[in-house]
């Protein structure tokens, strides 16, 4: 198999798990904070976003490949957050 990259240590990969950990924690924790109700929703987004870039890429090696395949993968993210935030609209979720 032709090395290509250095791969990160698992020390790394278990800080990155802590981390995603730590994100996943805060998104339920900022559900039940009625101060935040205002808010909610652009504050799951970002934590949902900063876990999909987390996850795709260190654990899916996306920080390894090409900069189009970045892209392409990117724009899903891109797409799945436009289609979730216009079901949210149609179903009245923003209020």
């Amino acid at each position: 198999m032709a090395a290509g990259h250095e791969h990160a240590s698992t020390r790394f990969y278990v800080a990155i798990a802590v981390i995603l950990a730590v994100l996943t924690a805060l998104e339920v924790m900022v559900f039940f904070i009625e101060a935040l109700r205002p808010v909610l929703t652009p504050l799951l987004l970002i934590m949902m976003a900063a876990k999909f870039f987390l996850v795709a890429a260190f654990f899916m090696h996306l920080r390894f490949d090409g900069r189009l395949l970045n892209v392409v993968f990117a724009w899903g993210l891109v797409v799945a957050t436009g289609i979730t935030l216009a079901l949210m609209a149609v179903f009245g979720r923003f209020s």
